[in-house]
């Protein structure tokens, strides 16, 4: 059951933290949210879960208490000693670090592709976290505390401004499932702006794109006002060649810009490239 807005106030207040905004700090208080994400994961006994964030172990303690085994990363030194303390035990993997440099929080490969990722992001690192995760190898199923303007990114359809490299990434290796909206009312402190829990299930033949194909895309969308072969000139000239045969047999005109191409399309023009 996550603590009440009180509970969570006298909690903090016996351990001495003050929320750090930097962080993302907002700490989960409705209870229904927390049953709401448990569920969206179809979480079973025996699962393997990512959390990232933990704070002060609400929705750890709803993990553990399904049966899970959860890999959890903590950056906040105090909040990691407080869940060492409370939460100690053989089916919590607790480590203390930056979840951007272990976005699965430590848990080993071999077990990723079955895992689950069940976390309240913070904002800050919500786009580089995913990123990172996108790299692979993938989990079967994130379900995932966004706030709204990072999950409709994500989410974004192409021909969009909110269309972007991230949302390329994300859509190429994940569906979105019905998720569910979150009030800010359901935090302390309160954010500024409404989340959503964001329901992502892996695809059934998961796209994941290598370093150097990411570096491309985001530099087609950093000048994503220009035409997309005039960008290719300048970043990759040997590839502009196919890339316009390509998009000329999709029907695309030779003045398209990288937000109003396709997820597809770009998986297609990426494939042909030698990597290193």
């Amino acid at each position: 059951m996550a603590l009440t807005p009180t509970e969570t106030r006298e909690l903090l207040a016996r351990l001495g933290h003050t929320p750090r905004r930097r962080l993302g700090q907002n700490f989960l208080v409705d209870g229904n949210i927390v049953r709401k994400s448990l569920e969206l994961a179809q979480l079973a006994p025996g699962d393997c879960v990512v959390e990232v964030g933990p704070g002060l172990g609400t929705l750890t303690s709803a993990l553990l208490g399904a049966g899970a085994t959860v890999w959890a990363v903590e950056r906040d030194r105090a909040l990691f000693a407080h869940l060492a303390s409370a939460l100690a035990g053989p089916a919590l993997h607790l480590m203390e670090g930056d979840a951007v440099e272990a976005p699965l929080a430590g848990l080993p490969d071999a077990l990723a592709p079955s895992a689950k990722v069940v976390a309240n992001l913070p904002y800050a690192i919500s786009t580089p976290w995913m990123d990172a995760v996108l790299s692979g190898p993938l989990p079967c199923r994130m379900v995932l505390m966004l706030q709204r303007e990072a999950a409709e990114r994500y989410c974004a359809s192409p021909g969009t401004g909110q269309f972007g490299a991230i949302s390329i990434f994300l859509q190429a290796a994940y569906d979105a499932a019905p998720g569910h909206r979150v009030s800010a009312a359901c935090f302390h402190p309160r954010p500024e702006v409404d989340s959503v829990l964001l329901n992502l299930v892996r695809k059934q033949g998961p796209h994941v794109f290598g370093a150097d194909d990411k570096r491309i895309v985001r530099r087609c969308f950093q000048q994503r006002r220009k035409q997309l072969l005039s960008v290719m000139r300048e970043v990759s000239p040997a590839d502009e060649p196919r890339w316009g045969e390509l998009l000329a047999s999709r029907g695309f005109p030779m003045t398209i810009r990288a937000e109003a191409v396709p997820v597809d399309v770009w998986i297609r023009l990426l494939a042909g490239r030698p990597h290193a």
